[in-house]
């Protein structure tokens, strides 16, 4: 069993990085006015305490979203800052939104969520926290296995996280097949893989698969950083993107700008 828990990680850079773009991307494909399904590989609990023991631990979210809401990264009416109002509102003050909350608080009546894990103890808290919205069915199942079996999803319209752990190194190996896997099944969805930018290079050979693969709509973007504590190999956050939403250029390089990437 995989041992990874992000309230360890919550309210990171990385996080900030990748939150801030599904926030501006759900929040273009919400406004035409037809359903959409999130579908979501490796959900984590959706819902973090950032004053919990194993966040304090770590000090992550406080050189990540404590510095850039200090620092004035995202206005009021950015979707990511309404997301985060939003959760304080209804869990306090110290709460922070996993992805899968910033999909059902951008989500409508109407639109359809499928969120997996398959930590146990993650599961059951990602399964308490959602049942308070209605949208997601919660799979205790393989989130690789999932993107492909549920897949073209019905509404077809929609986005799809790809967020491993990388706990399992094969996984640089099996993404890009994945990938172009569930393109071919489902061509109208926008794929969105996040990855980390680690010392060894790791992701290198994964991003060049990508690239030969000629999927269309690619973006590619990446972020740098300094580690959040000592012995922290961290360096960056990437995401890639297929079938990428119109006008989400305009939020990368505003946040290559507040990164100073």
């Amino acid at each position: 069993m995989l041992s990874y828990q992000h309230l360890y990680h919550a309210g990171n850079l990385a996080d900030v990085h990748k939150h801030a773009l599904l926030s501006v991307m759900l929040d273009y494909l919400t406004r035409k006015d037809k359903p959409l399904s999130y579908l979501e590989t490796h959900a984590g609990r959706g819902l973090y305490a950032l004053d919990a023991p194993e966040a304090l631990k770590t000090s992550e979210a406080a050189e990540g979203i404590r510095r850039a809401e200090a620092q004035g990264w995202f206005p009021p009416d950015h979707p990511y800052a309404r997301h985060l109002a939003q959760t304080r509102a209804l869990h306090g003050a110290a709460a922070y939104p996993g992805s899968p909350l910033i999909a059902a608080l951008s989500l409508r009546p109407g639109d359809v969520m499928h969120l997996a894990e398959l930590h146990p103890r993650e599961h059951a808290a990602l399964a308490e926290a959602m049942a308070l919205y209605g949208l997601a069915r919660v799979h205790r199942e393989d989130g690789l296995a999932m993107a492909l079996s549920r897949t073209p999803p019905t509404p077809r319209r929609g986005l799809m996280l790809i967020d491993p752990s990388y706990e399992v190194k094969d996984d640089y190996d099996a993404l890009p097949g994945l990938i172009a896997a569930v393109h071919r099944k489902w061509n109208v969805g926008t794929l969105m893989l996040w990855y980390p930018l680690l010392p060894s290079g790791a992701h290198h050979a994964m991003l060049r698969a990508l690239g030969a693969a000629g999927l269309p709509g690619a973006l590619r973007h990446e972020v740098r950083f300094g580690p959040a504590r000592d012995g922290h190999r961290m360096e960056g956050s990437g995401v890639f993107l297929v079938n990428a939403p119109w006008g989400i250029d305009d939020e990368t390089k505003r946040l290559s700008q507040l990164f100073g990437s």
